[in-house]
């Protein structure tokens, strides 16, 4: 029974009703952060939620205890594979509860948890199906609360006490350092000095579920599951008497927490987040129509900066109550994007796509449509008390929940008005139009003729001058006549244009503002200059929108990437300086170009959205001081898993080790806040990295070194207190240890000896080589010598030889010059009559033609111009006679018959005979020449 009783208590309240439908209540709500089960990997239910000192967020899970630092979940799988249903934190402990266990985890070297069971220290054994729903620390002692004990563990001794229920614990409430518990059916306990002592059995306290137990003014306020709050004075037990009575007793609280400035965080079983004030008004409601993951609400948390954490039935919840912004969102679309807001005589109108609305200021009603208004709104300005709306349809003056159509023309972008006169300067999509007040009525006048470009943007510098800004296009100066008729001259300036420009009047200088930056019009020189101080509106690359807006109280205000940006004096001088209100444009949903902000006063600014809008209270904007800290250190080898490594300083590695993953976080929770980290690693590259919002770096194949791993960090404007830093060393690769160095200088050295040895021998052999082939050379030069002295000889011979056969030819001619002189001679004298004397003269003719002494000669000049030629001839024909060789000299010549003829002293037919005998005996055949062969021996 007891059983069953308990399971009705406990898990009835889990069923999930109807979510509540908001009927007719308009509320700006505290930023949420949603964290999906994809996004912490684990399961959809969370039970329990603390902080440690280092403000990482704890979580109970229906997987395991979940931690987030701020940038990364980390899952701890619990120790018996059980529901976490409690988590607590402290010091450097985290406590925690799940199905017949509870333990602490403790980090160990490498960053990691590392879980040690208390209940297996217990010397008396857990009731069967026992699990450990809350778990507090009073003084020195942690106290572990299951549905049946209460287990008092002792830090200092690490003991035990266990009080015992006999029909069973709901909860366990700590007040004011005492501890409170209620038995169902018995009333309500505290414990003193490890003995349960009751308090009161008043019938309220012992049938209704007691969700917590807070201090009222020495008295104890008891929360109930259904019937709200009371209020225990001594023994009497009253109702306690607030306005949300009636909302209370219409929803199923199952867990609440007393926040830090009195109010109340109410957790409900399907209606989602209640918040009460400290007089018990109802502040706020948030469920899942409002942003919330889930309805049912199972676990609350008050963070270190206030933020409350939500653990869902389907994921976790954190809801930024001390934040600045409280945004409004257009749940059902009803009002579309906001581009123009206004108070105007108590109500708040709103502008947007879908038509004019508005509602009393501050109260919590929905947002009204005003009738004849539906399409786009670009503009609402109170001008001489009057506000005036610029629509697509024309221009509207607007009076309550009524509006009067003053001009037809198109597109209203904005309307001023002109110093001076009663005359109002509307830019609409055809241009610039004028109108005026006839008799306490604003009517249309006229268009001012000679331009018609659109003219969203438009400033009057002064009466007659109006500068008007076209993205497309450019600035145009217009100088308009004194009726404000007719455009006099139009220029376009030579400044560039920009998409998403603008231009505004601002302390009475015309601003022009697009990527970049803010120039500021010089009247005397008629040129825009670059304005160094109001170009910070729009930080370096964060550039989204030129669009500048000029409050009701004469803020400047800007728009970019990650912040919102307002001008004002400064804190200490009357300069004018920049701040930032980190505000990212993701979140903040404008519609780019067409941002609208406006102020609500009290330094409350409306910002428009695509949604709804949110409102930005100043006064709530402080500077809060962040730390860094690097979460875990990986080291791996190519091709192998990471694996954790301890952050003491200067740990070395081995060479191939030399791969690095660092995750670092800022435990930042707020919305609208994201962390940026940069870093850099001294030793490889000494220059900061660029500003990222990743919260891990990797570093691969280091080469060997010292190296300093630092990272800082910054929350919009504000830089982390304190650089994060890890030093490491990767030590050499063995080929480079001092040892390996130390045989490379003795290797080197031998080297260098041998290298010398085998360089003296190779030098010595090159000179004995040179030496062997300067011997030849000289022995090529004499032999060269020698061959040219023999050429030059040869040459002499052959000189000589020349001039024997000169010779030979000389003494050859001069015989057959004589013999043809001697027988013509001889042919004349025989023509005379003979007498004795002409036949001695012939006689003697005839002997000097046949003296042998001319052969002699003849013979020894040829031996010497051809020697061994007759002996050739002679040993090659024996047969032939001295008359025969005599021949052959004389063919030898190349001498004809007719030239041999008186050589031998004969006629030339005899040498012809002579011829042909020569070739018999010669034996050649009848074909070959006789001459021929003769010259070739």
């Amino acid at each position: 029974m007891k059983s069953l009783f308990l399971n009705r208590i406990y898990f009835t309240t889990l069923v999930v009703i109807l979510t509540m439908m908001v009927q007719g209540v308009c509320q700006e709500l505290p930023p949420i952060e949603v964290y999906t089960p994809k996004d912490y990997g684990a399961e959809n239910q969370n039970w329990s939620i603390s902080q440690s000192n280092n403000q990482y967020i704890y979580v109970g899970n229906n997987k395991g205890l979940l931690e987030f630092n701020g940038a990364q979940w980390n899952l701890y799988p619990s120790p018996n594979e059980t529901i976490i249903r409690s988590v607590y934190s402290l010091d450097d402990m985290i406590f925690t509860g799940c199905y017949m266990e509870f333990g602490v985890w403790r980090r160990n070297d490498v960053g990691r948890l590392k879980y040690d069971s208390l209940s297996a220290q217990l010397n008396k054994a857990l009731i069967d199906d026992e699990q450990f729903w809350k778990i507090f620390s009073i003084d020195e002692y942690v106290l572990f609360q299951s549905l049946n004990r209460i287990y008092i563990y002792s830090l200092k001794d690490e003991t035990f006490n266990i009080i015992d229920s006999k029909i069973g614990i709901t909860k366990m409430y700590e007040v004011d350092g005492k501890v409170y518990f209620q038995s169902i059916g018995e009333g309500l306990f505290q414990i003193d000095n490890g003995i349960a002592v009751l308090v009161s059995n008043h019938l309220i306290l012992r049938d209704a579920n007691i969700i917590n137990v807070y201090n009222k003014g020495g008295n104890l306020l008891v929360q109930t599951m259904e019937s709200g709050f009371y209020v225990l004075e001594g023994s009497v037990i009253e109702k306690w008497q607030i306005p949300a009575n009636e909302l209370l007793s219409k929803v199923g609280v199952y867990c609440s927490i007393k926040l830090h400035d009195g109010s109340f965080a109410l957790g409900t079983i399907s209606k989602g987040l209640i918040h009460l004030t400290t007089d018990g008004e109802a502040n706020y409601e948030i469920n899942q129509a409002k942003g919330l993951s889930n309805n049912t609400v199972l676990a609350l948390f008050e963070d270190q900066e206030n933020n409350i954490w939500l653990g869902l039935d389907n994921g976790i919840n954190s809801v930024n109550i001390t934040s600045p912004y409280r945004i409004y969102t257009d749940d059902k679309g009803t009002l579309g994007t906001v581009y123009a807001s206004i108070i105007y005589q108590g109500n708040l109108y709103i502008g947007t796509n879908q038509g004019l609305f508005y509602k009393p200021f501050l109260s919590k009603e929905s947002f009204k449509f005003i009738e004849g208004t539906k399409g786009q709104v670009w503009c609402l300005k109170e001008i001489n008390s009057q506000l005036f709306c610029g629509h697509n349809l024309g221009t509207f003056i607007v009076s309550g929940s009524q509006v009067t159509e003053i001009s037809s023309i198109d597109g209203t972008w904005d309307i001023k008005p002109i110093p001076k006169t009663n005359l109002l300067l509307q830019g609409n999509y055809n241009g610039l139009n004028v109108l005026e007040n006839r008799g306490g009525e604003w009517r249309f006048r006229n268009r001012i003729e000679g331009f018609q470009n659109s003219s969203k943007y438009f400033e009057l510098l002064d009466e007659h001058t109006v500068f008007v800004s076209h993205e497309y296009k450019g600035v145009y100066r217009i100088e308009v006549d004194n009726d404000y008729t007719k455009a006099l001259q139009v220029e376009k300036d030579s400044i560039n244009k920009g998409l998403n420009s603008s231009i505004v009047k601002y302390q009475d200088k015309i601003l022009y503002a697009y990527r970049q930056g803010v120039f500021s019009y010089e009247k005397q020189s008629n040129v825009f200059r670059r304005d160094s101080v109001l170009s910070q509106l729009f930080p370096n690359n964060k550039y989204t929108s030129g669009k500048l807006v000029v409050t009701d109280d004469q803020m400047l205000w800007g728009f970019s990437k990650k912040n919102l940006s307002f001008v004002a004096k400064g804190k200490l001088t009357n300069d004018l300086e920049v701040y930032h209100i980190s505000f990212p444009s993701e979140l903040r949903k404008g519609m780019t170009g067409y941002e609208s902000i406006s102020s609500l006063g009290d330094s409350k600014y409306l910002f428009g959205s695509s949604t709804g809008y949110t409102i930005i209270d100043l006064n709530n904007i402080v500077e809060k001081e962040y730390e860094i800290t690097i979460n875990t250190i990986k080291n791996y080898k190519l091709n192998e898993s990471p694996k954790l490594i301890g952050s003491h300083d200067n740990a070395e590695f081995e060479t191939k080790s030399n791969n690095f993953e660092f995750t670092f976080s800022i435990p930042e929770f707020d919305k609208f806040q994201e962390p940026e980290y940069q870093y850099r690693l001294e030793g490889f590259n000494n220059e900061w990295s660029a500003w990222s919002n990743s919260p891990s770096e990797l570093f691969e194949n280091l080469p060997f070194g010292t190296y300093a791993f630092k990272v800082r960090g910054r929350v919009g404007d504000s830089l982390t207190t304190n650089t994060s830093e890890y030093s490491f060393v990767i030590n050499r690769p063995w080929y480079l240890s001092t040892i390996a160095i130390i045989l490379y200088v003795i290797g080197f050295i031998m080297l260098a000896l041998l290298t010398h040895f085998i360089y003296n021998r190779y030098y010595k052999n090159q000179q004995a080589k040179l030496l062997l082939e300067t011997e030849r050379e000289m022995e090529m030069k004499e032999m060269a010598s020698k061959q040219q002295f023999m050429k030059l000889k040869n040459e002499k011979l052959e000189q000589d030889v020349d001039n024997k056969n000169r010779e030979l030819a000389i003494s050859t001619m001069s015989l057959i010059k004589k013999n043809e002189f001697l027988h013509t001679i001889k042919n004349e004298l025989k023509k005379s009559k003979e007498d004795k004397n002409v036949k001695s003269v012939i006689r003697i003719i005839d002997r000097n033609l046949n003296n042998t002494d001319d052969w002699t000669f003849f013979e020894e000049a040829f031996n010497n111009a051809d020697k061994d030629f007759l002996r050739k001839m002679k040993a090659k024909h024996p047969a032939l006679t001295p008359n025969d060789l005599k021949l052959c000299a004389y063919l030898r010549l190349n001498l004809s018959s007719k030239e041999i003829a008186p050589l031998l002293n004969i006629s030339p037919k005899s040498v012809e005979v002579k011829r042909y005998r020569l070739r018999k005996k010669m034996d050649l055949p009848h074909d070959a020449s006789l001459t021929n062969y003769i010259l070739e021996i």
